[in-house]
This record gives structure tokens, C-alpha cells and sequence, in this order.
């Protein structure tokens, strides 16, 4: 068996923690899957599967490996599409990442005028409120909200996000409006408890004040849902609450003691090298975000 149908082996058991299920992909046998993927790690001199009955598991040598397996594909792929003439034309599955309100808001509606202008094209959108891992997951483009690490990724910055204490003017001419943030044990609050929740609230000059919510709610729209009835407070990112407050129907409180704003960047593994589909959408979506005046 040639080398790249090997890391084409590898790379499939790793995406599925199975062999029967890599056997099932790539139309072979489970033996041929297990003899590919011993023949490999006899060749490299490595073991890159940590194998029981019950699981599948990369180790860290496999970790390092499949990563790289995964760019030589890509690349033999751009190699043999440039070749044919295709280069220049998006063609194939593309993946997307972004938070889950955010995807929904403002990448969705990018994707779907993406397919309409490509419509050989196909794409898979992954909203979720959790640090995906690109490489692991099969993702293409990111839209991350947040400072991001150095991870050697191409980064284009679009725009920023303000984190922002609101509520009714209902719930202020009610309970008054708080002036300053140790203000806020006074008022009734509802807090998400999502991946990246946190009861310190950070406010400028570094001062932090502790919250002890009275509701506590899994997503951030049952707190905006509580926030728009006039029952309380709640934080959130700025734009989760555009249209509310373009109606008015939400204030923002405490504006003068915020936080720095969080940067918003689309993001991608391959940069320049990019095929044809991630370099299209990236230069949709980055041209879309930085024209969004709510981000910007």
C-alpha cells in the first residue's frame, strides 16, 4: 500500500476513533485497516494509536502526525486540482465554525449568500459555544470571538464586540439604574452558565465584582428573554442584543465602566495556501463583518 493512501488510513481512523468505521468509509476490510495502519507505524517508527476493545485514541506522536498528514493531503489535493484547471474554482464541502448566537446572526446568512453565488458547493456550519480544535474537528474557516493564541493560523481581524450590562426601562424606572458596578448587588441579575460564564465580572481599571444571581439559565436568550420582560439585569456581548436596542426595548448600564472591547477574527489552518473554497468565503465573510456597523 502507498504511502498516501496510508495517512488517508490514518487520518480516517482518527477522525472516527474506529477501524471497523474507517473500514466502513473507505470501502476495505478491517484487517486491511489494521495491517495500513501497523505497516505505518513500522515505517515511521512511531506508534500513533493507543488501542483497546473499548476505544481508539491518538498519541502524542499521533497527534503531531495526523496534523501533518492532514496539510500533505490538502496540498496533494490543491496539487492535482490545479493541475486539472480547477484551481481557481471552489468546488467541495466547506466547514464553518462560530459561536452559537453569533453563527446564527451574522456567519449564517454569509453562508447561505456563499452557496447562492458558488452553487456547485456545499457547506457544514458548527455553531457551538466551546473552543472547537479546527484541525480535529475538519473545519475550514472560524469565526472566533476573543484574543487568540498563537496558534500559526491566517487571522483577519473584522471587528469588536463590547460586553454590556443591560435591562428594560421598565426594570429602571422600576429599581433604579446602577451608577457603578458594586451597584449591581442591589439588583435582581440572571447570568448564562455557558463554557465561558464566569461569576467575577471584570470591569475597566481591572475592578471585579462578584455576582450572586437570583436565575441562573444554560443560554444566553433565556437571560435576554428575563432582561426584556423587565425582570432584571443580564450581560451579554453587544451585538446578541442589536435590535433591542435599536427599539429600545433594552438599555445599556454602566457603559463607562466596561472592559476593553473583544476582537473578532476569521480565521483558517492554511492561510495563502488556502483551496480555492476558503478563499473565497473568507474574503466574503471578512468584507461582510467589517462592513457590519454593529461590529464596527
Amino acid at each position: 500500500m502507498d504511502r498516501w493512501q496510508a495517512m488517508r488510513i490514518v487520518v480516517k481512523v482518527a477522525e472516527t476513533a474506529s477501524f471497523a468505521e474507517t473500514a466502513r468509509h473507505l470501502h476495505m476490510s478491517p484487517p486491511a485497516v489494521t495491517r495500513a495502519v501497523a505497516g505505518l507505524e513500522a515505517a515511521i517508527g512511531a506508534r500513533l494509536f493507543v488501542r483497546t476493545t473499548r476505544s481508539v485514541k491518538l498519541t502524542e506522536a499521533g497527534r503531531r502526525y495526523v496534523e501533518d498528514c492532514r496539510r500533505i493531503l490538502a496540498d496533494i489535493v490543491e496539487a492535482e486540482a490545479a493541475a486539472a484547471g480547477s484551481y481557481a474554482t471552489p468546488s467541495g464541502t466547506l466547514a464553518i465554525t462560530a459561536s452559537v448566537l453569533f453563527g446564527q446572526m451574522h456567519v449564517l446568512p454569509i453562508v447561505t449568500d456563499y452557496l447562492d453565488a458558488y452553487p456547485t458547493m456545499a457547506a457544514r456550519t458548527l455553531f457551538v459555544d466551546r473552543q472547537v480544535n479546527i484541525l480535529e474537528e475538519g473545519i475550514d474557516v472560524a469565526v472566533r470571538i476573543g484574543h487568540l493564541p498563537d496558534s500559526g493560523f491566517a487571522a483577519a481581524r473584522v471587528g469588536s464586540v463590547r460586553r454590556v450590562i443591560c435591562g428594560s426601562p421598565g426594570y429602571f424606572e422600576r429599581h433604579g439604574v446602577p451608577t457603578t458596578p458594586t451597584d449591581l448587588k442591589d439588583h435582581r441579575i440572571a447570568i448564562s452558565t455557558g463554557a465561558f460564564a464566569s461569576p467575577e465580572w471584570r470591569f475597566a481599571g481591572d475592578q471585579r465584582v462578584t455576582i450572586h444571581p437570583t436565575l441562573q439559565s444554560n443560554t444566553n436568550e433565556a437571560c435576554i428573554s428575563a432582561a426584556l420582560a423587565g425582570w432584571g439585569l443580564t450581560r451579554v456581548l453587544h451585538y446578541q442584543i442589536g435590535s433591542a436596542l435599536r427599539d429600545g426595548r433594552l438599555q445599556i448600564v454602566l457603559a463607562d465602566h466596561e472592559p476593553p472591547p473583544l476582537p473578532i477574527h476569521v480565521l483558517s489552518p492554511e492561510g495563502r495556501q488556502a483551496p480555492a473554497k476558503v478563499r473565497s468565503f473568507v474574503d466574503m465573510a471578512v468584507a461582510r463583518l467589517r462592513a457590519n456597523r454593529l461590529l464596527n
